[in-house]
């Protein structure tokens, strides 16, 4: 009976979940861009107070590791630590592709028809910049059959496995490759966006099989490094 406080903050949504056993109990989500360290901690804490439940209940704290926006995979898994350290409960990771492509592949019905047997894979997409994505890709039955990457979208991007095989390309990244990849197997459709309820089953999982972080230790999967530009206007004083 695990009771596992999700946190999600790696693209521009800022969701958190407090589930059990891989089933929501309460949600607290925004869609209003990154602002991920004004409204985190008072998401969470919202959720406990209004729901009059004990966060001395949890059990553990998972967290979306990224790949994905830097800034917000910071705060997500510093707030993490935070709530681990001072409960002395376990740290959680997941990927964000991950969670997405699972979840869609479960619930495949939702957004495409689809024979018993017809091949189909899921491309999940996470927004890197310009014509660049965070993907994986993964199979029907939510296997993880190409590693995650950072991939710029060109016209014969999955040219060869789009040739026999539908593949349904989705997460905020999705869009901007529309016009980019435009075989009669690609259909752009699914969660548009990441969201913490899409890390429960995967959460619930590993706390099930002890996979837990060490809390100390544990950084988020950025996939690329980090690059502060300086402004071409920089002024000298």
């Amino acid at each position: 009976m695990a009771r596992i406080l999700n946190i999600e903050t790696s693209t521009e949504i800022c969701s958190v979940t407090l589930a059990q056993d891989g089933k929501t109990l309460f949600k607290k989500e925004s869609s209003e861009g990154l602002n991920h360290s004004r409204i985190l901690t008072v998401f969470i804490e919202e959720l406990f107070n209004e729901n009059n439940v004990d966060i001395k209940s949890l059990d553990a704290v998972a967290v979306s590791k990224g790949p994905g926006s830097y800034t917000g995979l910071r705060i997500g898994v510093s707030v993490a630590k935070g709530i681990c350290y001072g409960l002395n409960i376990p740290l959680i990771s997941v990927n964000s592709l991950e969670v997405i492509g699972k979840y869609t592949a479960k619930n495949v019905s939702k957004y495409i028809s689809l024979n018993k047997n017809e091949s189909v894979f899921f491309c999940p997409m996470i927004d890197a910049r310009r014509m660049e994505v965070y993907t994986a890709l993964f199979d029907r039955e939510g296997k993880e059959i190409q590693t995650v990457s950072a991939e710029i979208i060109e016209e014969n991007f999955l040219s060869e496995l789009l040739k026999n095989n539908k593949i349904l390309f989705f997460g905020n990244g999705a869009d901007k490759c529309k016009n980019t990849i435009q075989h009669k197997n690609a259909i752009f459709n699914g969660p548009a966006t990441t969201s913490a309820e899409f890390m429960q089953a995967v959460s619930d999982e590993k706390y099930n099989k002890n996979q837990f972080e060490d809390v100390a230790y544990f950084e988020p999967f950025y996939l690329k490094d980090f690059i502060v530009t300086i402004p071409k206007n920089k002024v000298l004083k």
